[in-house]
């Protein structure tokens, strides 16, 4: 059986809600790992030739992760995740919004809501993200700002590094 390593990534404007699947020839626990450690995350989130640098994380229910994607220039956008509910090993649900370097929320653009499922298959793990926004506009302006490209690269950062370990 092959697997199509391509993101699938559907958007409905009146859900207000992005869904992106993506296979990975890794066990689920790997997977898992590696969006839920911030040594690991950092080595792929960011698309080429951005990084993730993780300035502090608490991947635990009410916790949360923040961080910055530093350009090639050194500049810093920051973002934080906070973690609401965990399913160990099956799903984890999160929102995540763009702050300053302390953490405090920008209002300058648009927060999400993610929920992430982790499933095993066959030919190893399959993973569900689905985004949900506030409104329509916030979508459009997530994916004007190249959403749809940067995570796409970001997945193919992921694969690169669970082929390493692998």
């Amino acid at each position: 059986m092959t697997v199509d390593n391509q993101a699938q990534i559907t958007k409905d404007l009146q859900a207000k809600k992005v869904t992106i699947t993506r296979h990975f020839k890794a066990p689920v626990e790997e997977v898992w790992n590696a969006w839920t450690q911030s040594g690991l995350l950092d080595q792929w989130w960011a698309p080429k030739p951005y990084k993730a640098e993780t300035k502090s994380m608490r991947f635990e229910e009410g916790g949360q992760w923040l961080y910055a994607m530093v350009s090639p220039d050194n500049s810093k956008m920051w973002c934080k995740v906070e973690y609401k509910k965990i399913d160990p090993q099956n799903s984890f649900e999160a929102s995540d919004m763009f702050c300053d370097e302390d953490g405090n929320k920008s209002g300058d653009f648009p927060s999400m809501q993610w929920k992430n499922v982790f499933e095993s298959v066959e030919t190893g793990t399959k993973v569900t993200v689905e985004i949900s926004f506030a409104s329509e506009e916030d979508l459009k302006k997530i994916m004007e700002m190249g959403f749809e490209s940067g995570f796409t690269a970001a997945l193919g950062n992921l694969d690169e590094l669970l082929d390493k370990k692998g």
